[in-house]
């Protein structure tokens, strides 16, 4: 897999050495030793597990989960052949580094600040001026769920699922980079306003904190003033479209297979009576504690992994990397029976459609508008979208683009829509027509989508465009071949032609 996303590379420097940008841009940082294994060359990360003879490392995996900002870090995003026009750009990303959402009974909790400040590691430039700027927040417009919601992470000892000083740098980085990548796109104008900013959360105050670090290193000009902040109630971004039956008997399905794969790994219940027992606990209410997410935290921070007293001036019983190993080989094992069984896809597919639905609707409107000798609308011209959400949200987005193999979502993971328009078509070139599931015809010719996964172009993996056959005088994947898998294709899945009919027939 990692050798096809090399080939696509090679495929725009052999047909077009003109592309633009002509380096990925990054800031030159050294990598930490801890993340050799995940970067192609001297500084790209996968986005797809390498093919290996022997299994995975699960330390080094889970190393490249916590996504520490201390390395050189290259984006794809804003590449594309000579000429091409960037017309919009849809991101959602994964909130950055938190604190644990659970903690372990009879240790003590990971002793992390959650205040920011400059003078701690890691930093950033414009953390800063991040912080004076957030205190203006009331001059934005805000949805009433959010608004009384801290536009800062704020406590010494920090909260339990509270955003890290880690999480706003990680943020403030993805936001930075894509600002260097698009720059000399232009895409969003200079005068931009309400209109064609569009930035959604979840009613967290991590993902709120995430989203707002993130348009704060995109946006050169943030202002208060021009910004809404738009509420999503549910972690799936499914709006008013939320209800679907068959959607839950699926996610039911899935939860029932990771907990038969569970119960059967001999070596995952040694370990946890081992660890158990380390704590002086009923092996039941470690599990209950889910001591993955906690020991995680020890791990991204280079905390010692926690321990508990032993009492008569015996050294202190601690859990130990070789269990965290074990627990962390399960949740690998199990992604990859996910993948084989292919009930999660099913439920991602109905989960990420209303996502997908209004993503399409979006670039569709965009291009139509942007066509020549058509004024652009004084409406809904939203160009640059936002969306700040969880693991739980990106995971099935991956798996409805088709995109099963990509590494699980990491802290401060983004994913990247760019729509583009191509060299207008010369006479003699015929057009294809709007396949059956469009619901207005675009310029098939010269309207593209890229997708990008945390920098890397992972378009011709995804399942809309998987088959399509690249040549010199079409490089990009038609915006059509996502508009019909979005509103037709992606249903063949589960056995149905629409969103209405795969929510609400019998469950098989």
């Amino acid at each position: 897999m990692a050798c096809s996303v090399v080939a696509h590379i090679l495929f725009f420097f052999l047909i077009f050495g003109n592309l633009t940008p002509a380096a990925p841009m990054g800031e030159k940082r050294p990598a930490t030793a801890s993340g050799e294994g995940f970067l192609l060359g001297k500084s790209r990360k996968r986005v797809f597990p390498v093919t290996q003879t022997q299994e995975p490392d699960p330390i080094a995996e889970a190393y490249s989960y916590c996504n520490t900002p201390n390395r050189s870090e290259q984006a794809w995003e804003g590449h594309s052949p000579a000429d091409y026009k960037l017309l919009s750009v849809h991101v959602m990303i994964r909130h950055g580094d938190r604190y644990p959402l659970y903690s372990i009974p009879k240790t003590k909790r990971p002793p992390i600040n959650c205040t920011l400040s400059t003078s701690r590691r890691p930093s950033h430039p414009l953390l800063k001026a991040f912080i004076s700027h957030m205190a203006q927040s009331g001059r934005g417009h805000w949805d009433s769920p959010l608004a009384s919601l801290p536009r800062l992470p704020n406590h010494s000892a920090c909260e339990m699922g509270e955003l890290t000083q880690t999480g706003v740098v990680q943020h403030l980085r993805n936001g930075q980079l894509l600002q260097q990548a698009y720059k000399q796109h232009r895409f969003l104008p200079s005068d931009w306003s309400a209109r064609h900013v569009w930035l959604e959360t979840t009613g967290k105050s991590r993902t709120v904190q995430s989203g707002l670090a993130f348009l704060y290193g995109f946006l050169p000009d943030f202002d208060w003033k021009k910004l809404t902040v738009h509420h999503q109630w549910n972690t799936l971004f499914c709006g008013s479209s939320c209800d679907c039956p068959a959607r839950s008997k699926y996610l039911e399905e899935d939860q029932r297979r990771q907990y038969l794969l569970r119960v059967a790994d001999a070596n995952l219940e040694r370990t946890y009576i081992t660890m158990a027992r380390t704590l002086g606990l009923p092996p039941r209410q470690l599990r209950a504690a889910n001591p993955i997410d906690s020991l995680l935290c020890h791990l991204c921070h280079g905390l010692p992994f926690p321990c508990a007293p032993s009492g008569d001036g015996a050294p202190p019983r601690c859990l130990t990397r070789e269990q965290f190993a074990v627990i962390r080989q399960q949740q690998l094992d199990d992604e990859a029976d996910r993948r084989r069984v292919g009930l999660y896809r099913k439920y991602a597919v109905l989960a990420m459609f209303p996502y997908l639905n209004r993503t399409a609707a979006r670039m569709e409107r965009v291009a139509k508008s942007s066509e020549a000798g058509r004024q652009r609308r004084a409406g809904n011209d939203e160009v640059f979208t936002l969306s700040s959400a969880h693991d739980v949200t990106l995971a099935p987005l991956l798996s409805a683009l088709g995109l099963e193999k990509a590494q699980f979502p990491r802290f401060a993971a983004r994913i990247v829509f760019e729509l583009w328009r191509g060299l207008p078509v010369t006479p003699g070139q015929v057009r294809r027509k709007g396949g059956k599931g469009e619901r207005s015809k675009v310029n098939s010719r010269d309207v593209f989508i890229r997708v990008l996964y945390n920098g890397e172009d992972v378009t011709f993996h995804s399942a809309f465009c998987r088959s399509h056959a690249r040549h010199v005088s079409q490089p990009l994947c038609p915006l059509t071949n996502f508009l019909t898998f979005v509103r037709r294709d992606m249903f063949q899945v589960v056995n149905a032609t629409s969103y209405s009919e795969a929510c609400y027939r019998r469950f098989n």
